[in-house]
């Protein structure tokens, strides 16, 4: 994988996520399923100049839900993998943060 970009896919920005990355020094982002945890070091040390401590990676499994009239359709909703990165606590990652 060439770019740091190439590894980050987006970051995941949920209620907990915004927990996380407050509290705990913790950032969550989406990745490739191809992706290991020293690939996913390397790009967010690269892309937003901080010290990664930890990495944990995590296989999300595809959903399915239903959709139409009287729910016969089914929908499958895509597996991903993501990664919760646990940073430096004097560093910060800027995406995250809200209004400064």
């Amino acid at each position: 994988m060439n770019s740091p970009f190439d590894v980050l896919i987006r970051p995941i920005i949920t209620e907990k996520s915004a927990f996380q990355s407050s509290n705990l020094n913790q950032y969550v982002f989406e990745v490739p399923m191809s992706a290991t945890r020293k690939d996913v070091r390397e790009a967010v040390e690269k892309a937003f100049d901080v010290r990664v401590i930890k990495v944990n990676t995590i296989n999300v499994a595809p959903k399915v839900g239903r959709k139409g009239r009287g729910r016969r359709l089914a929908i499958k909703k895509s597996a991903y993998k993501k990664a919760i990165v646990k940073i430096n606590p004097e560093d910060r990652i800027p995406i995250f943060e809200g209004v400064e």
